[in-house]
């Protein structure tokens, strides 16, 4: 009797076990978009997938102006896959290639294609060196999406138009309007010189050119892991759409991706080249990987 009662009990168990398996895997695929599309990888040793380009080394009184040298002459930007300035180069750790960007100069690695309706993910983590003007700031970088027209076309004349999706101590997922790019976010409005927050909860404000909260948004919560660790960043972008997720963790929603053109129209920004950004900070990424989607799951789709 006793044997029989085991032997039902460990089947119950087995039972048991094998559902919550099952609901865990249906609970992971939920979370990110119904598509089983493979990724491609955009990393390797040489670079492959992208181009480099290397502005300036700024300095602390810069104002947005043209850089001058000691004779007030305008400095030229260094410009596009300029060699041997190893800003951006690879190495290989328990088999994997990874990035470091030596933040030395303001400048951006640029994907060569252009991509549209999809979901990117990387991994990145901090390193040491900091350099002007951010020797006494926190450590910065970005990934700017949907970028299009030409390098060095924003304040500091080292990016294309874009939006942003930042990289910064204790500020990774914040929100930054690149030249006339324009987006509507869920946010607290600002107030008393406070900055807007992003929250789930709350309406969508107009962010960027023409908008009536900035064009900086803060992400809603700080989810970065400790200095040293590698963070996991994912990037979903659907028609005009787009979710900042940190660690795994929604912290901005986004829709409605745009810039205002010279006649002072407003045109959908949903396709564009990926820059990753160097800022005076010296850090890593690596695991670049990104696949087209079609739709979001339901988890996602509900945050708008």
């Amino acid at each position: 009797m006793i044997h029989e009662l085991t032997s039902r009990i460990s089947k119950i168990m087995i039972v048991i076990f094998i559902l919550t398996c099952c609901f865990s895997c249906s609970d992971q695929a939920n979370k990110i978009e119904e598509d089983d599309s493979e990724w491609s990888y955009l990393i390797d040793e040489n670079l492959s997938e992208w181009d480099t380009y290397l502005s300036f080394k700024h300095q602390i009184d810069y104002n947005g102006s043209p850089p001058l040298d000691k004779l007030g002459n305008e400095i030229e930007p260094i410009g596009l896959n300029k060699p041997n300035y190893n800003v951006f180069t690879t190495m290989t750790e328990n088999d994997e290639t990874i990035i470091k960007v030596s933040g030395e100069y303001y400048g951006c690695l640029a994907s060569k294609k252009e991509y549209e309706n999809y979901h990117l993910q990387l991994q990145f983590k901090w390193g040491d060196k900091k350099w002007i003007p951010r020797l006494n700031r926190l450590k910065d970088s970005g990934i700017l999406y949907h970028s299009i027209g030409t390098f060095g076309a924003e304040y500091w004349r080292s990016w294309m138009m874009s939006q942003e999706f930042q990289i910064m101590e204790a500020h990774t997922g914040d929100f930054w309007s690149q030249v006339t790019s324009a987006i509507d976010i869920r946010a607290y409005a600002p107030e008393s010189g406070l900055n807007p927050m992003a929250h789930e909860s709350q309406d969508f404000l107009s962010f960027g050119e023409k908008g009536e909260a900035g064009n900086y948004c803060l992400r809603s919560n700080n989810y970065e892991k400790e200095p040293g660790e590698w963070n996991t960043l994912d990037l979903i972008c659907l028609n005009g759409k787009s979710l900042h997720i940190v660690n795994g963790e929604v912290v901005m929603v986004l829709k409605n991706s745009r810039y205002i053109n010279e006649k002072g129209e407003a045109v959908p920004l949903t396709k564009g080249k990926i820059q990753l950004q160097s800022e005076a900070a010296e850090l890593f990424f690596k695991g670049i990987k990104i696949k087209s989607i079609e739709k979001l799951s339901p988890e996602y789709l509900a945050f708008f």
